[in-house]
């Protein structure tokens, strides 16, 4: 069985899609493309598909990562404008290759976010949001399996600025596994003393993943 890896991005409306109905979305599009698809066996086969650290709902990426196994080789080139004809707008292949790496290998993710307050951001919004992240430890209740556990996040957080006065604008890098640090776990760094620097809105873009020597992931 052969595989390609899609590059790909989920931006607009397109990133409340969930991440089974976007599988879903790709699929349909590729078997529309005319590409064939390998199938697992059994009373329920379905594709070979696999995507890297899928994303959380409202969240948009344009670095998101897919491979997808083939039942005979296509063009790459052929692969991207065809599906990319039959996908919905927001959703857009990027790229299309062979894939040399495993998803385990992804170390970092690097995030663009913005926080917006219904009365405009508290004076020195951004200030203090770079005091509360600069802190030695940085405490949260993280969702497991399990249900919720303590988690110091300072350690997995490589590097965060905030800039701005009205909206504040966020830039960092965040640890992609073991443990993955999520949107929601930036926001929950904010409870307590810093309960007031929590947004009323905030939205957030993936922009590229890293492996551990901060090399681009492909």
């Amino acid at each position: 069985m052969s595989k390609v890896r899609l590059r790909y991005s989920k931006t607009g409306k397109a990133k409340y899609i969930s991440h089974l109905d976007l599988t879903a979305t790709i699929r349909r599009a590729l078997l529309r493309a005319g590409v064939r698809l390998k199938y697992s066996e059994g009373f329920n086969p379905h594709p070979y598909i696999s995507v890297a650290l899928p994303l959380p709902v409202g969240c948009a990426s344009v670095c998101e990562l897919m491979d997808v196994g083939l039942a005979e080789d296509a063009p790459y080139g052929d692969i991207i404008g065809a599906a990319n004809a039959s996908l919905p707008e927001g959703i857009h292949i990027l790229d299309a290759y062979a894939p040399e790496r495993k998803f385990s290998e992804i170390a970092w993710i690097e995030l663009s976010g913005v926080f917006d307050y219904d009365s405009g951001a508290p004076r020195g919004a951004a200030e203090k949001l770079a005091e509360c992240f600069s802190r030695e430890k940085i405490i949260i209740q993280k969702k497991t399996k399990r249900g919720a556990a303590e988690l110091d996040i300072a350690e997995y957080i490589k590097h965060i600025t905030f800039s701005g006065e009205s909206s504040i604008m966020l830039s960092c890098r965040v640890s992609a596994q073991n443990p993955s640090i999520n949107t929601d776990n930036i926001l929950s760094a904010l409870d307590g003393g810093y309960c007031l620097l929590r947004p009323d809105y905030s939205a957030f873009t993936r922009l590229e993943k890293y492996d551990a020597e901060m090399k681009v992931f492909r």
